[in-house]
């Protein structure tokens, strides 16, 4: 299954970009559907129609889905929601308040995911467009599988003392509800389907991210700070979409100044991205609304080429050995060495920091117990060196 993951600073046509493209790949005789993951959905208002907040068939080939946290919580996580919710009563909160802090942060990045192992799992699509979240939230939502997972294991075996505990007191001094079997098992059964969406998003050949950017300086570099930590998250960025170019034969003396400003902007990205695939979509003069003008959209981006095409494949993470010597080697464009930080846990995980984003890299066994030799950075790329213990 093919994932196209487009996302970018907000404003910039990202859900009409991602619309455009669903709709150029059905045409292409693609089974495609195209998601929303964010939470103030637009794609409806894109696609000029009104979608309801289940899976939907809006044309040959082509499905919508603009995801509803409250039903998803209702349908597919109902033991879980009532568990939280007895135990938000239990400590005081009243019934609709529990209810509500029930749907805890980041469900809606879980619920998107599922889907994404969901359609995986039943191979009704070709390719899956994922519409999503400006890039803060984006980035909350790639790297949720290695988050949540710490966080619901935590959990997991918190719970599990205080059964031990209420089975050795016979609840006689438990003041709180207890989960149940199925309680147990809704949590495990969300640990191991983190475990198999990560291995989804992080599969280079079929997940790609699609940054959707403007000619203007604060998105630039509010991308090129998206590329890095999309990179961090091991997250394959195979391509650029510059949205909003204003044509060359724009008239007036203010359109005058604009296209002398854009071309200097769209220099600055050129210089920062190449060599990676960029696609190009002109100003249109009205709002990206409905199926002609998202085509039009569609022939600007892509001409005749088929959307789902991988541009690059490479996996931003890569573990080598050479000489004896095993490396970890890290792409980090716009990345100074200055602003890298590593430090390994008595648990064998690699803990890298860079700016405001940090990832915890689980080590293969084999260099769980590694001794860190030292680390590189040279042309954006970060090189950690291990040495392995002879006896190993």
């Amino acid at each position: 299954m093919r994932l196209i993951i487009y996302t970018g600073k907000g404003g910039v046509g990202k859900t009409s970009v991602s619309a455009a493209t669903a709709i150029r790949l059905a045409a292409k005789g693609h089974r495609t559907i195209v998601m929303s993951t964010d939470s103030a959905h637009s794609l409806a208002d894109s696609l000029d129609m009104r979608l309801p907040p289940e899976i939907v068939n809006i044309g040959p080939d082509l499905d919508a889905l603009e995801i509803d946290i409250v039903r998803e919580m209702k349908t597919k996580w109902k033991d879980i929601q009532e568990y939280i919710s007895a135990f938000m009563l239990s400590q005081g909160m009243g019934e609709l308040s529990a209810e509500e802090m029930a749907i805890f942060p980041g469900m809606e990045m879980v619920a998107s995911l599922f889907y994404v192992l969901e359609f995986a799992d039943d191979g009704k699509y070709d390719v899956v467009v994922m519409d999503t979240a400006p890039t803060g939230e984006t980035l909350r939502l790639l790297s949720f599988p290695d988050v949540s997972n710490w966080y619901i294991e935590k959990f997991y075996h918190l719970i599990k003392k205080i059964l031990a505990l209420a089975r050795m007191t016979v609840a006689k001094v438990i003041d709180v509800p207890l989960p149940s079997q199925q309680v147990m098992a809704s949590l495990e059964e969300l640990m191991h389907k983190m475990g198999r969406v990560k291995e989804i998003l992080e599969d280079s050949r079929n997940t790609t991210v699609r940054l959707v950017i403007n000619p203007e300086r604060m998105v630039i570099n509010e991308t090129m700070h998206a590329y890095s930590y999309l990179c961090l998250y091991n997250k394959n960025v195979e391509c650029l979409v510059v949205n909003r170019v204003y044509p060359d034969d724009a008239g007036s003396d203010y359109f005058g100044d604009r296209l002398r400003e854009q071309k200097h902007y769209l220099e600055m990205i050129h210089q920062a991205f190449d060599p990676m695939k960029m696609l190009y979509a002109r100003q249109m003069p009205t709002e990206v609304l409905g199926t002609d003008r998202l085509e039009a959209m569609a022939d600007m981006l892509f001409g005749d080429e088929d959307p789902a095409e991988v541009y690059s494949s490479e996996s931003p993470m890569s573990f080598v050995t050479e000489d004896g010597i095993d490396k970890l080697i890290m792409k980090m464009p716009f990345v100074e060495k200055g602003d890298v930080e590593l430090y390994k846990t008595k648990d064998g995980s690699l803990i890298v920091h860079v700016g405001s984003q940090k990832r915890s890299v689980n080590l293969p066994l084999t260099l769980a117990s590694a001794r860190i030799l030292g680390a590189d950075f040279k042309n954006g790329r970060l090189t950690i060196r291990f040495r392995r213990d002879s006896n190993e």
